[in-house]
């Protein structure tokens, strides 16, 4: 009755875990829609202004970018790191931290490397290794634009003052619930434009098409970082909402195993029983 005792238990335990798992994945699957809706509706903007920026910036001198394109030898540069503050969402975290150190180790041989980081998990893992100049955990407290535009000035003022060569930020970008894809992409300095791009369109410009750019270059880098951020937020509540989904799935599992296997244990043990009594009462006659 002991192996009993210790099935029941067993079962017990693992129904509390399937009740956890099963809120966690409503709870993801409810934060996810309202993610997924924003980063949908900022995708097509950020494409937008992207296009339009390099489109008149094809038109212009080379120089009009001014000290956000200025190309330099990379002699020291920075990653920016986006994980989340939460575990339990299967392999979002290590997917990211793995991606970056196979872009340093590959790409930046004998280069000074800093990180920043946004998400504590990667910064327990990369602060390890790695020297992190700072670690913004506090940004999904409350996610908006102002919030991460202000981390965005802050590297435009590294790169201008020559702190950093260039700027890389990693995260994953959200494709679907089950799906998360690793980027790295290039921050600052601004990538330049490739082939012989020009605005097709009849446009009348005012200001001038300088001053247009100079003031679009700031404001498409914070919204280069923010649809980033965005992405690894929805990113990381479709692979909770999965990964709790896959624990109930398992856990449900393995308690119709214990239950089958306490249900033959006690058959069994009620099996014994009777043939004790049917022993005893055949002793008793003879």
């Amino acid at each position: 009755m002991a192996n009993l005792k210790e099935i029941r238990n067993r079962i017990t335990s693992i129904g509390s875990t399937m009740q956890i798992t099963s809120a966690m994945k409503m709870v993801s699957a409810a934060k996810l829609k309202k993610a997924q809706d924003a980063i949908t509706a900022m995708r097509p903007y950020s494409s937008k202004l992207t296009e339009l920026l390099q489109s008149l910036s094809a038109t212009l001198d080379s120089d009009v970018g001014g000290a956000y394109s200025k190309q330099r030898e990379v002699s020291k540069a920075l990653f920016v790191v986006v994980t989340s503050n939460r575990g339990l969402c299967g392999g979002f975290n290590s997917s990211v931290i793995k991606e970056t150190i196979k872009s340093i180790e590959e790409n930046y041989q004998g280069v000074e490397v800093d990180l920043l980081t946004i998400g504590k998990k990667g910064n327990d893992i990369l602060a390890k290794s790695y020297n992190v100049i700072d670690s913004r955990n506090d940004v999904f407290d409350e996610l908006t634009f102002e919030n991460v535009a202000g981390i965005a000035q802050g590297l435009m003022d590294q790169f201008v003052e020559g702190n950093y060569d260039k700027i890389e930020i990693v995260y994953n970008r959200f494709k679907n619930a089950a799906t998360q894809i690793p980027q790295v992409e290039q921050f600052l300095p601004i990538k330049p434009v490739e082939g012989d791009a020009t605005t097709n369109m009849d446009y009348i410009f005012e200001p001038s098409k300088e001053e247009i750019v100079l003031e679009l270059i700031p404001k498409s880098l914070k919204t280069q970082l923010f649809k980033a951020v965005r992405d690894s937020f929805a990113a990381e509540h479709g692979a909770r909402m999965t990964a709790m989904h896959k624990a109930t799935d398992n856990a449900k599992e393995l308690r119709d195993e214990l239950l089958l296997t306490y249900n033959k244990a006690r058959q069994a043990a009620i099996t014994n029983e009777i043939l004790e009594i049917v022993g005893g009462a055949e002793a008793l006659n003879n």
